[in-house]
């Protein structure tokens, strides 16, 4: 497994990498309140930690749904998170044209599941030297991503993370399949789980989801071995201007990320027996 760091933060250790944050950036107080307070939780648990936010919703449910702050502002929210707080960020790009300021601020690039066959997209991101994270696609099989690995490895990206996030089940449903998991890590890189993504039942005029099933599928993502755990979570999910239904409300964070340490050393614990 190919181990590496994205702004001090180990990725592919022993230790389960967090990547966690508010679906997008809908201030800059927002964005400092949930990374200041998941960086003590995770410090607190030794757990190495990067802060997530989109800068901007590109693929939106409807036409009315909020995309985002201007972007200068909303780039410039991520860099006070990573200046003031002192914490590695990763943000979303879409397009070949956003990747450049993206990559100005941001210690690691993610492309979306529904972009992650976009080969100038992910070139482009490759190019920029930072770690990139490829969700997979909620269309894809977990050994089709190494076509996704291939593209980047090509274009000299050297820290690849890949993340799953459910596959689509029919009309309106996502189902993860564990054996993924196991496939993907199988191709060397650090694999993480989405895991309130997972949740989500895509349709209608904004995305609904399940968010009851978030710790159960949790533990058994991470039983499976997996080397990170990516979230996103909300002072008041409500409330919140994307994905309501699926992010974690902030107050239960912590013991959130208490069961992923515990089932994570004990899997480790197994596995080395």
């Amino acid at each position: 497994m190919k181990r590496f760091t994205i702004g001090g933060a180990e990725v592919g250790s022993e230790r389960l990498l967090v990547i966690a944050g508010p679906c997008v950036v809908e201030s800059p107080e927002l964005c400092l309140r949930v990374a200041t307070r998941l960086k003590a939780w995770c410090a607190a648990r030794e757990l190495p930690f990067v802060f997530k936010a989109s800068y901007r919703k590109a693929n939106r449910s409807s036409g009315r749904s909020f995309e985002g702050l201007p972007v200068d502002e909303a780039l410039a929210a991520l860099a006070k998170v990573r200046g003031d707080v002192g914490v590695p960020v990763l943000t979303d790009v879409h397009e070949e044209r956003e990747v450049a300021a993206a990559a100005e601020v941001a210690d690691a690039l993610q492309i979306p599941a529904f972009l992650s066959r976009q080969t100038a997209l992910l070139e482009a991101a490759a190019r920029t030297g930072r770690a990139v994270n490829v969700k997979k696609g909620q269309f894809l099989a977990p050994d089709d991503m190494a076509h996704v690995v291939g593209k980047l490895a090509a274009a000299g990206c050297e820290r690849i993370l890949l993340t799953e996030r459910g596959t689509t089940f029919g009309y309106h449903d996502l189902v993860v399949d564990m054996r993924g998991l196991v496939a993907m890590r199988s191709l060397g890189w650090p694999v993480l789980y989405d895991a309130t993504h997972s949740l989500q039942r895509p349709g209608g005029e904004v995305s609904g989801g399940e968010r009851r099933y978030a710790a159960p599928l949790m533990r058994a993502a991470v039983a499976c071995g997996v080397d990170g755990l990516f979230f996103e979570t909300h002072p008041d999910p409500a409330r919140a201007l994307s994905d309501a239904a699926t992010q974690l409300p902030l107050a239960e964070a912590e013991a959130f990320l208490d069961q992923a340490r515990r089932v994570h050393d004990a899997a480790r614990e197994a596995a080395h027996a």
